[in-house]
């Protein structure tokens, strides 16, 4: 790159992480009933353990089984600057922080005076900060609760947009990043940050150097970039053209595999793209696709539940110049554990959000969407926001994407079957250890679950018994056991670490093993693959 008007792009390796308070932004840290609970329980905690016994994380961190837990992965030589993020997030957190005590407050009310009578008086007691954002309720047995209008929410000083930002970096390697939930990112020599709000085009400028030229210059200028900037934002940008990306032009269908739980589905008339989570392009010994290997414009992404590593805003916010329209499950509408993806989506830039409902359906361009009841996977939390997709195309082929849903009562996809009939294909996850529900959920809880209790209620998929039901009652030809978290490249989202003697492993090889002697062609998804239909 040697002038600054010279037409560039952006390097196959260029990450942008989008950060709250400089912890990686998912769902549960937009909505701003889940991010003040987060923030304190879980963010606050992990900087005061560290800041107390930080060679404690260093031993932890070292130690694979160990990565997932609430560990900071930085040296002990960063105690500093970790104490320094906690006085900032105390700072500009003060409202949050706030809003969760009075959360905590309201939960203590309602056990102490929601005895079966009217509530009406009770409003009067509801802690300031509360009042105008919920609705005091019972449920059918006689348990006082309370719901938020969430939207409101969204318009209130606890929606602090000013905690957003974007961290730039390359990346070289596939476990070169830290774990996401439990390790906050720093400043560093290799790492641009930069106070850039989610829902702003300018990210859509920035990232249509993947595959459009610019001039350095008005990206420069775009993005407000600084003379002590400068040297390491101009190392994200090349003067090499990409591969360009070979529409599908067939009479057919074309399924990719990306990885995880993302599956791209072309005809010549529509693209879908489900659970979108995309590798970097750099030196690996294993194949995968890449953001070079998506179309221009993508008509439909298809998210199946709300958890880190299905809604992932690193990607989505890359692809959001592409993206047509999504579809996204609906929630409970204002219970605190199951926020709105709609008003998630929409608060970071996405215009074109629909949600569906069990067995509700969209139809386009030859293109049949079908949402169908997705069971358990969050601990027996009452969590609507997840859907499993009946995909439909040419009014042929039947795609079935089961994601992380475990087959618990049958006689529910019993009644699905009979609606919907067969599917041609069937993608399922079969993550069936899964982590107890605190590990996710746990700083929502107004009290903490008793260990033994925490453990029996895991977030986890289908194991053997439970996928071969939905293969027998479905009756696909093809069976593609998927969403594991396998990849090397999504350590830093799942912390997920496999070996021959994971139950997982073990689940999903009987269940391929039994497909195969009932002449069904069957296979775990690794790495990339293509199939045409």
């Amino acid at each position: 790159m040697s002038e600054t008007n010279d037409q560039i792009y952006l390097k196959p390796n260029f990450i942008a992480e989008p950060l709250y308070d400089r912890w990686y932004a998912w769902t549960h840290l937009i909505s701003p009933v889940t991010a003040a609970l987060n923030i304190k329980e879980r963010h606050l905690k992990i900087m005061d353990s560290f800041i107390k016994n930080a060679k404690v994380h260093e031993i932890a961190v070292a130690t694979p089984a160990m990565r997932g837990g609430p560990f900071i992965d930085y040296p002990k030589e960063r105690t500093g600057d970790i104490l320094e993020l906690k006085e900032k997030t105390l700072a500009a957190q003060s409202q949050s922080l706030a809003l969760a005590d009075a959360i905590i407050e309201l939960n203590t009310l309602l056990i102490q005076k929601g005895k079966g009578f009217s509530l009406e008086s009770l409003y009067a007691e509801v802690p300031e900060l509360l009042k105008g954002y919920v609705e005091l309720v019972y449920d059918i047995n006689n348990r006082a609760s309370f719901r938020f209008f969430e939207k409101l929410l969204y318009h209130s000083v606890f929606f602090n947009k000013s905690s957003q930002s974007m961290a730039f970096q390359l990346v070289n390697s596939d476990d070169s990043r830290s774990f996401v939930l439990s390790t906050p990112r720093l400043d560093d020599a290799h790492i641009l940050h930069l106070n850039i709000a989610f829902d702003d085009t300018v990210l859509d400028h920035l990232y249509k150097m993947e595959n459009e030229p610019n001039s350095y210059n008005e990206i420069k200028q775009l993005l407000k970039i600084n003379e002590d900037q400068e040297p390491l934002f101009k190392d994200f940008f090349t003067s090499e053209a990409p591969k360009k990306y070979e529409r599908y032009t067939g009479e057919g269908i074309r399924t990719r595999y990306f990885g995880h739980a993302c599956i791209l589905i072309e005809s010549k008339d529509v693209t879908v793209l489900v659970d979108p989570v995309i590798s970097y392009e750099y030196d690996t010994d294993l194949p995968r696709y890449t953001y070079t290997d998506l179309p221009d414009t993508i008509d439909f992404v298809l998210i199946t539940h709300n958890h880190q590593d299905h809604v992932i805003y690193e990607t989505l916010l890359r692809l959001r110049h592409k993206i047509k329209n999504i579809i996204v499950p609906s929630s409970s509408m204002g219970d605190l554990q199951d926020p709105s993806l709609k008003f998630n989506l929409e608060s970071v830039g996405f215009k074109s959000v629909f949600q569906l409902n069990d067995m509700d359906s969209i139809v386009i361009e030859g293109c049949k969407i079908q949402a169908l009841p997705f069971l358990g996977e969050h601990g027996d939390l009452d969590v609507r926001s997840k859907l499993c997709y009946h995909v439909t195309l040419k009014d042929s082929l039947k795609i079935l994407f089961v994601a992380d849903s475990c087959n618990i009562e049958p006689k529910i996809y019993e009644h699905v079957e009979a609606i919907v009939g067969s599917a041609d294909v069937l993608f399922l996850g079969m993550e069936c250890d899964g982590a107890p529900m605190s590990w996710l959920y746990g700083p929502l809880l107004p009290e903490r679950l008793e260990k033994e209790k925490d453990q029996s209620r895991r977030l986890a998929g289908s194991n053997c018994e439970r996928g071969m039901d939905l293969v027998k009652r479905f009756k696909p030809k093809d069976v593609f056991v998927y969403a594991m978290g396998m990849e090397p490249w999504l350590e830093y989202i799942s912390s997920i670490k496999y070996t021959d003697e994971s139950k997982p492993i073990i689940e999903s090889s009987k269940l391929i093993e039994e497909c195969k002697n009932l002449n069904i062609n069957a296979e775990r998804l690794y790495g990339e693959k293509t199939l045409h239909y």
